[in-house]
């Protein structure tokens, strides 16, 4: 059985009924820059790249989809922070957690903090505009 070599995270994509707005959140949060994205025709793509890390790709959802927008959670269908540590989530480190943090709370997005047990790892959950899971976590210090 062959084993994927070299392998890395390429993309995320994440479906939204409103790209453009998901868009100015993951630059305004995290500082991905806009790349240049292809024409599919009939929907729209917004194609996001953080440097040195990953792309992510913001895909407008079909008017027929059925499917709600997030939150997605393992136990819960409600919008609840505290429920991200076991519930569906993308993780980004950063080196300056607690002014990130910070600047969560001055936009008013709700979090939920808590620690990596017997690391001095911390980690911060939220939810971006449609209601994906999102983690910061600290960078070891």
């Amino acid at each position: 059985m062959a084993v994927a070599q070299e392998a890395c995270l390429n993309h995320i994509s994440r479906e939204s009924s409103d790209i453009r707005r998901l868009a100015n959140f993951y630059k305004e949060i995290f500082g991905f820059e806009e790349i240049e994205s292809p024409d599919f025709g009939d929907f729209k793509v917004i194609w996001l790249n953080l440097p040195q890390a990953f792309s992510l790709h913001l895909i407008e959802r079909s008017p027929t989809t059925k499917l709600p927008e997030g939150p997605y959670s393992a136990i819960s269908p409600v919008l609840d922070p505290s429920h991200l540590p076991r519930g569906h989530h993308i993780c980004f480190s950063v080196s300056n957690f607690d002014s990130f943090v910070q600047t969560l709370k001055d936009k008013g997005i709700e979090t939920f903090q808590r620690s990596v047990p017997g690391r001095p790892i911390r980690q911060v959950f939220f939810f971006d505009p449609d209601g994906n899971g999102l983690e910061v976590a600290s960078r070891d210090e």
